[in-house]
């Protein structure tokens, strides 16, 4: 196990995990690509996908949920980029686990992770397939899901510059929208005469009590999975230790100020607690803001939002796979980049495949699962600062106390609080996919008695 001065080793440009041929990432990001990877991942839109159910759940207080979960995602995007500068490497919760508590540990959390992974991408082609089948009936809706996971895979074996590219175009394309979109919302706010400044946190007559708040943040709490996302690619960053804790707080704080911006601005606009169908109150949002034509730009700009979040969503739970592979834990053939394109092909594709499910799962069941998946990370994390530096590191003083344990255990704290918000489908659904990461963890070890296979990576 390291201690904390371990952590302070040099890196290797290019790193090469030792004796594995293949695995060697090219450092290629800085913190402007990595903070436009957390965003797309993220879909800055991605408040509309949920607005009206979250909006009815929390009796009209959307921007006091936003802000609760502002909250709770700073303190855990800091155990993060914790996490990261001891440990500058793919695998996000996963290696951060596997450091800090053991591989048999870290296993179970980089299980967990790839609940939320494997069906992030899902969710946006389940978006993709039901506004494009929306706007062109004639075309059945599974036709745009294959078409966009091709699409998506194309871009990912290509690379990571690749991804990154097209992220310009789709961070731009959702700006414009969301400019186009204050801007003409604030006009018609302010055409409506007196405004009550506070109603968006204070929500509709009747609205009481803090529990619908938390459990509104308990959903959104999934629009902040961007800043995970960014630790997944430490290995194909420039100067990790330094870049990646600044690149996902960066993307937690944009991101969560977009999301309270355009909650707030939505409820001025359209302050009800209840639309003609939760499912596409963004529809109603939007039209009364632009009309028609900005009801057409905003499902452009989603559809593509969508894909770079499906984009990226791919992109990191390949790297999750390929260090699993790497470890031992997953075959072989999934921790091996291609020795040109110097992408892991393997796990693209397999992504790809579970991806197909889109075209028989419901949006439900899938939120469901995610939303087990990332509060597990979550906890699991805030639990890695807390042992890798406070106990086994030993970094006790006023300001380790501080920043190794109270910190880190507030994360965790409000982390446990969002669980208590978690729907029973999310817990019976999460709980049986852990069961069975148990049960593979029992045959990969032969009943628990060989050790769990893990990756010693350099300067951890």
């Amino acid at each position: 196990m390291s201690s904390a001065s371990d952590t302070r080793a040099p890196l290797e440009a290019n790193h090469q995990s030792p004796g594995t041929p293949g695995t060697g990432w090219r450092r290629v990001l800085g913190i402007p690509s990595l903070v436009l990877l957390g965003l797309v991942y993220m879909v800055p839109l991605t408040i509309f996908s949920t607005y009206g159910i979250v909006v009815e759940l929390t009796g009209g207080r959307l921007s006091a949920a936003y802000a609760a979960a502002l909250v709770v995602m700073l303190f855990t995007a800091r155990s993060y980029g914790r996490m990261a500068k001891a440990f500058p490497f793919g695998g996000s919760a996963y290696t951060y686990a596997t450091r800090s508590f053991g591989p048999g540990f870290g296993f179970l959390a980089g299980w967990s992770l790839l609940l939320d992974y494997l069906l992030l991408p899902m969710i946006n082609y389940l978006l993709i397939g039901i506004y494009l089948n929306a706007a062109f009936p004639a075309v059945p809706a599974w036709l745009f899901i294959v078409v966009s996971i091709v699409a998506v895979t194309v871009l990912n074996l290509v690379g990571i510059t690749a991804v990154a590219r097209a992220n310009y175009v789709v961070v731009g394309l959702q700006g414009l929208f969301i400019v186009l979109f204050v801007v003409l919302a604030s006009v018609s706010v302010t055409g409506m005469g007196a405004v009550d400044l506070l109603a968006p946190f204070t929500g509709v007559d009747g609205a009481e009590g803090f529990s619908p708040i938390m459990a509104g943040a308990a959903i959104l709490c999934l629009s902040y999975l961007g800043f995970d996302a960014v630790s997944t690619f430490a290995e194909e960053a420039k100067d990790p230790r330094r870049t990646i804790p600044k690149a996902i707080m960066l993307t937690t704080v944009l991101a969560g100020l977009i999301f309270l911006a355009l909650a707030y601005i939505s409820h001025q606009l359209l302050p009800v607690g209840s639309f003609a169908s939760p499912d596409s109150a963004a529809i109603e949002v939007v039209g009364k803001a632009g009309g028609n034509l900005l009801v057409a730009f905003f499902t452009s700009a989603y559809i593509a939002g969508s894909l770079g979040s499906a984009l990226t969503s791919q992109a990191s739970v390949s790297r999750i796979i390929h260090s699993m592979g790497r470890s031992g834990v997953l075959p072989g053939v999934l921790g091996r980049l291609h020795p040109r394109l110097g992408t892991p092909v393997v796990p693209i594709v397999l992504t790809s495949a579970v991806a197909l499910l889109a075209l028989v799962l419901d949006l439900t069941t899938v939120s469901s699962l995610i939303s087990f998946g990332a509060l597990v990370a979550f906890s699991v994390v805030n639990l890695s600062v807390i042992k890798h530096y406070f106990i086994n590191g030993k970094q006790r003083g006023p300001r380790g106390l501080l920043n190794n344990l109270l910190l880190p255990g507030t994360g965790l704290v409000l982390t446990l609080w969002l669980w208590t918000s978690l729907s029973g489908l999310s817990f019976s659904l999460g709980l049986s996919w852990a069961g069975l990461g148990l049960v593979y963890l029992a045959v990969l070890t032969r009943g628990f008695r060989r050790p769990t296979p893990h990756l010693e990576l350099e300067g951890a």
